[in-house]
């Protein structure tokens, strides 16, 4: 019995044995047989070529990095255009205004006719029985004020009817750039099928490269006769694509986007100011309509405003505190935006 007992116990530790000796062999034969080695050349080979080498403290400070790059020509063009911005402004003559109101007369038409309108106002008053010192006032007024105002007006109303069309413009030249066309055929359609005053500025443009402008610098040139910050966002847009690169089509439509938020909120502030410009038109308007209601009612009760020297001093006066009174609500109801 005990033999067999003896037995059973060095049979029991062979198996143990035979069992620990198999999982060391499968765990431990890859590195005596070289498979483990060669997975390790595999693998080195492999990437051989990736593994860069570890740079000094110095090496990695001195490095530029690409988004630095990116952001210093971004910078470096923003400059150039806020420099040109301002030579633009110092430069700004009658001819340049007369250009951006869209109107195709010389400097010496505009003083002609600014002294033939002052004559006629200052004749006009003075027939009417104003004092002769009056009518030199309305006269001076009618040659400097009233042609600077009507061109003023015009240049603001064709800058307006420009940005109602600006954004489609974009538009058009987005879906011609998804499609295929290059961007001097995309200019081309905008020219063709958009009213004026878009559809000439592009037309500029486009007719400038046939005698070597880029595009950039007829943007550039459109900016001087239409000196709106909508045409300067386009020409940042086609700077900066022109010198980084990048996908044109794309960063135009953001810009299509952004042109008509700015819109809307233009519309947003006019809605808003309406009710201000409603009662600064009332004021202003009321003491016309008194004096004018007082000349029918009683014709000779208002007499002494214009036939004594005290009354015609109190007219001038009342005048001047009005005007001011005008300019002072027109600051505060007018938005610069």
């Amino acid at each position: 019995m005990e033999l067999a007992d003896g037995l059973q116990q060095y049979g029991f530790l062979a198996m143990v044995a035979l069992a620990v000796g198999g999982l060391l062999f499968a765990v431990l034969f890859p590195y005596f047989s070289g498979t483990k080695q060669a997975e390790k050349r595999v693998k080195a080979l492999a990437t051989e070529g990736k593994i860069q080498p570890k740079q000094t403290l110095r090496a990695r400070l001195m490095a530029e990095d690409p988004k630095d790059a990116r952001r210093k020509q971004l910078q470096e063009s923003l400059n150039q255009l806020e420099e040109r911005e301002r030579q633009r402004r110092s430069k700004l003559t009658l001819r340049v205004m007369l250009s951006q109101a869209g109107l195709e007369v010389t400097p010496r038409a505009y003083y002609l006719f600014s002294v033939i309108l002052g004559l006629i106002i200052g004749i006009g008053v003075m027939i009417a029985g104003v004092p002769w010192y009056v009518a030199i006032v309305a006269a001076i007024a009618g040659f400097l004020g009233v042609p600077r105002w009507l061109l003023k007006f015009l240049r603001k109303r064709r800058q307006q009817v420009f940005l109602n069309d600006f954004a489609d413009a974009i538009d058009i030249m987005v879906r011609g750039l998804k499609s295929g066309l290059p961007v001097n055929d995309a200019m081309k359609v905008i020219a063709s099928e958009t009213p004026a005053p878009v559809g000439p500025e592009f037309l500029e443009i486009v007719e400038g490269q046939r005698v070597g402008i880029s595009i950039e610098q007829g943007i550039e040139r459109m900016y001087e006769r239409m000196p709106l910050a909508e045409v300067n966002f386009l020409s940042i847009v086609m700077n900066i694509q022109s010198k980084t690169g990048g996908n044109l089509s794309e960063a135009l439509n953001n810009l299509s986007k952004v042109l008509r938020d700015r819109k809307k909120m233009k519309a947003k502030i006019t809605a808003m100011s309406q009710e201000a410009k409603a009662s600064a038109a009332i004021i202003g308007s009321l003491p016309f309509i008194i004096m004018g209601a007082l000349t029918v009612l009683n014709p000779t009760y208002l007499n002494p405003l214009w036939y004594t020297t005290l009354g015609n001093i109190m007219v001038i006066g009342s005048a001047v505190w009005m005007i001011l009174g005008i300019l002072v609500m027109r600051k505060m109801i007018n938005f610069d935006f």
